[in-house]
């Protein structure tokens, strides 16, 4: 099952693709169902195309030839739709190129705002902090100094 991430990816890399899986009036048949299955294999994203004079809606059809090849259906515009199946076969192929293993869509999980956020507030405290040690530094100075003075006078009398 994937996941809205992952489904967007999928789309955007759908437009560039050509229709290679053709659905006429005689519905989801079982030569349908074998030339999806080849081309799921082959290339794991694959677009079709209902003709108009076919008795099934793009839904119906993609809904019909998913279920049947374990496929997960991607997009539905218009006349055309678009399922995907991950293939083994393919990922030799991408290893084989040196590409990494299968991934997870990346998904940030910085947010510029919260890190504008953290940043000042960092720097507010740290601005704090050496504000405090200046004055307890001069505290002990203060405390320091009288204590001298105080004996100062001790002695004197």
């Amino acid at each position: 099952m994937l996941n809205s991430k992952q489904r967007a990816e999928l789309r955007a890399q759908s437009n560039e693709l050509d229709t290679t899986l053709m659905v006429g009036k005689g519905g989801v048949t079982e030569a349908v169902i074998a030339e999806a299955e080849n081309q799921l294999t082959a290339r794991e994203l694959v677009k079709g195309k209902v003709l108009e004079g076919a008795l099934m809606t793009p839904r119906e059809v993609s809904d019909a030839i998913c279920e049947a090849t374990g496929a997960d259906g991607v997009a539905c515009v218009g006349s055309k739709f678009v399922i995907y199946r991950f293939s083994e076969k393919k990922q030799a192929e991408r290893n084989m190129t040196g590409r990494a293993k299968r991934k997870e869509t990346p998904v940030s999980k910085s947010d510029p705002v919260r890190k504008g956020i953290r940043a000042r507030r960092h720097a507010a405290k740290l601005v704090r902090e050496q504000r405090n040690a200046f004055f307890k530094e001069k505290a002990v100075e203060r405390a320091i100094e009288r204590d001298r003075e105080k004996q100062l006078r001790q002695k004197e009398r």
